[in-house]
């Protein structure tokens, strides 16, 4: 499903919306949880703005989910286990045209998650993971090129073929440092526990 930015920005808007009010959280609350202005998030949910994937990793944050369960569907019993390469979402970051496919089938109740991305020559995308709301862990397969993924202060450089497990509890950044666009899979996990001083974020 080779999405239009207006349609991904129209689907966001409505999951978004969706997440907070489960999480019982105002625009305000999951302002301060997230550390986004409530006109950022205001704008996000009513399909006006194409955010960054780095607002989005802490609107995530904030509701204690994963960036991917921002393109994902609810939950169903009926959901297909089966996701066909053509009704994939995939979506491009305005801000350095870094582009993720949510792989997994969509609504199918899993505690697996897998993201395919295409990191362009050059590109650096950076998150600040250190408050969650909720405990998540990866692992990064590069399929192929090169990245250099810093962990917190740690920079571990991925060649084709190597995997990286990590803990998102820390900031990240994803640098591809050559000529060529790197793709790699991404593996996610939510343990649903609230991190250490997520409460007050």
């Amino acid at each position: 499903m080779e999405d239009t930015a207006n349609d991904i920005d129209s689907r966001l808007a409505v999951r978004l919306r969706s997440l907070r009010a489960d999480r019982g959280l105002t625009l305000d609350g999951l302002a301060e949880r997230a550390g986004v202005s409530r006109s950022m998030i205001s704008l996000v949910e009513r399909g006006q703005s194409s955010p960054t994937a780095s607002v989005l990793e802490r609107l995530a944050a904030g509701l204690g989910v994963t960036l991917a369960t921002l393109f994902a569907e609810a939950e169903r019993e009926d959901a297909d286990p089966v996701a066909r390469r053509a009704d994939q979402i995939a979506w491009t970051d305005p801000a350095t045209g870094y582009r993720r496919r949510n792989l997994s089938p969509p609504g199918f109740p899993s505690p697996i998650e897998l993201v395919e991305v295409e990191l362009p020559p050059g590109t650096r995308v950076s998150y600040d993971s250190s408050h969650r709301a909720a405990v998540v862990d990866q692992q990064i397969h590069l399929l192929d090129g090169t990245i250099e993924l810093t962990v917190g202060e740690v920079t571990h450089r991925l060649s084709t073929g190597d995997c990286l497990a990590m803990r998102l509890d820390r900031p990240t950044s994803f640098h591809n440092p050559t000529d060529r666009t790197a793709r790699y899979i991404v593996a996610l996990t939510t343990g649903g526990q609230p991190a250490l001083n997520a409460a007050k974020r």
